[in-house]
């Protein structure tokens, strides 16, 4: 009983709980062919599963807007090889949800090789019955 009570305190509270096994599974295929579709340049795609509120933070601390951030994604200057995602959790706090992880990122910029390694957190909000992301910041890690 006692166990129960503290349950439902935490759920009233707003604490998360372990998200379903098949919400997190979509999350984490929609994340997926987002990374797919930021390798392959495909705006449609990318700006699909952005919402139009949408900034980044990067590892400098700058503030990048939906536009600016797909602008420079398929920006003929940025080459990115194909990369996985280590560590990926994700975690529900009703509409919205957390997704972390880190990755090596590689190819090129301005013709330039690059090797970057981070770990990000991207937050992903429900509206409209429809899962989009509406941040990103990333923090480097050292090689």
């Amino acid at each position: 009983m006692r166990r129960a009570l503290l349950l439902t305190a935490l759920a009233v509270a707003g604490i998360a709980q372990a998200s379903p096994p098949t919400l997190a599974a979509q999350l984490k295929a929609q994340a997926d062919a987002w990374d797919r579709a930021i390798v392959a340049k495909d705006r449609t795609a990318i700006e699909a599963n952005m919402a139009d509120d949408f900034r980044q933070i990067d590892a400098r601390g700058n503030v990048e807007t939906k536009a600016s951030f797909v602008d420079g994604l398929v920006s003929p200057d940025v080459v990115l090889h194909p990369y996985t995602v280590e560590d990926f959790e994700v975690r529900v706090y009703g509409d919205t949800a957390l997704l972390s992880g880190r990755t090596r990122m590689t190819g090129r910029y301005q013709g330039q090789p690059f090797d970057t390694h981070y770990r990000y957190i991207d937050v992903y909000v429900k509206r409209g019955g429809a899962w989009q992301i509406v941040s990103v910041q990333i923090s480097p890690l050292a090689r």
